[in-house]
């Protein structure tokens, strides 16, 4: 009696990600981030803290990777910059920037990735997911700037509502960012629909 063999084949399920290919989209967002961060800094308020496009890069990051790699790859960046790599706002590296003025916005980075991210993972079809990747990109810019406004706050030991004055400059630029971020992020999802692993 012939017996026929089943075609088995090695090619992963298309939801499957491959560890290669996560690692290599954590470290190529991660230098993304940097690019942004060093590109000059505009000068705003009496804080100290200059508007960079590094939100930019960090929202995108959490928004095109979602929670989990968009915390790592800018966690990864937050790394470089604390080992001495001159990858933070001004071409400064080192510790220095985490205890400075924007200490609050620099140590939220991750967490304002992976909550961006989350929103976009958790959110609606495809043809939405644009609505979904601004309030991401809303979300994380709020808590980035409610940490920034603490680690203000603590640095000037100075009064909440002084902190949030300090604060209140760079919204306009954040707002404009998010709506690029939605916009950029949603590109990239239509071209890979399965980037986040759950369509």
């Amino acid at each position: 009696m012939a017996m026929t063999e089943t075609p088995t084949t090695d090619t992963p399920p298309a939801s499957r990600r491959s560890p290669a290919t996560d690692v290599a989209l954590i470290a190529a967002f991660a230098a993304l981030i940097a690019a942004c961060a060093v590109v000059g800094g505009i000068p705003v308020g009496g804080a100290g803290v200059d508007i960079t496009l590094q939100t930019f890069g960090v929202l995108l990051a959490g928004c095109v990777l979602g929670p989990v790699r968009g915390f790592l790859s800018v966690s990864l960046y937050l790394g470089l910059g604390a080992v001495g790599l001159p990858v933070f706002a001004g071409h400064t590296g080192g510790l220095a920037p985490f205890t400075g003025a924007s200490a609050g916005y620099l140590i939220s980075f991750p967490f304002a990735a992976a909550l961006a991210g989350l929103i976009v993972y958790l959110g609606g079809p495809l043809k939405t997911r644009a609505a979904y990747v601004f309030i991401g990109a809303a979300a994380g810019t709020v808590l980035n700037h409610l940490c920034g406004v603490v680690g203000m706050k603590i640095y000037f030991d100075v009064s909440w509502h002084t902190a949030f004055v300090y604060d209140a400059p760079f919204w306009v630029g954040d707002v404009v960012k998010s709506l690029f971020v939605a916009v950029v992020a949603a590109e990239v999802h239509r071209a890979f629909p399965r980037l986040l692993g759950r369509r």
